[in-house]
């Protein structure tokens, strides 16, 4: 019969796994994800630009970096949506063609209709 010793050690090895273990959240915030489209803001609103300015770009493209797990792309989305439906004035057209015009790809189209459970 195995004894105490052998049962505490195997429970302390269990809890250790389970605090040791990666967690499926998203590592990625709303506010980073606000922060990196401050820029955008003008050409979202519609200022007559034909192209975002060169800061917003580099803030889709560090977002595009940040998001690297299904998990932080999906958080991402999530955050993007929210994002245009609280904020008044933005050109959702726009909004959905960003990535495209600051050459960035990411695997979802930007739009209040993407279901970000969906995204890769």
């Amino acid at each position: 019969m195995a004894s105490p010793r052998w049962f505490a050690a195997v429970a302390v090895c269990v809890v250790l796994a389970a605090a040791l273990a990666p967690r499926a959240e998203a590592a990625i915030s709303c506010g980073q994800v606000s922060g990196a489209l401050v820029p955008c803001l003008s050409y979202l609103k519609g200022t007559g630009a034909t192209l975002p300015p060169a800061n917003c770009c580099s803030g889709v493209q560090k977002l595009n970096n940040l998001a690297q797990t299904t998990t932080d792309r999906q958080a991402a989305c999530n955050c993007l949506k929210t994002i245009a439906k609280s904020v008044s004035g933005i050109n959702l057209n726009a909004a959905s063609g960003l990535p495209g015009k600051c050459r960035v790809n990411i695997p979802y189209k930007i739009s209040l209709s993407t279901n970000c459970a969906n995204v890769k």
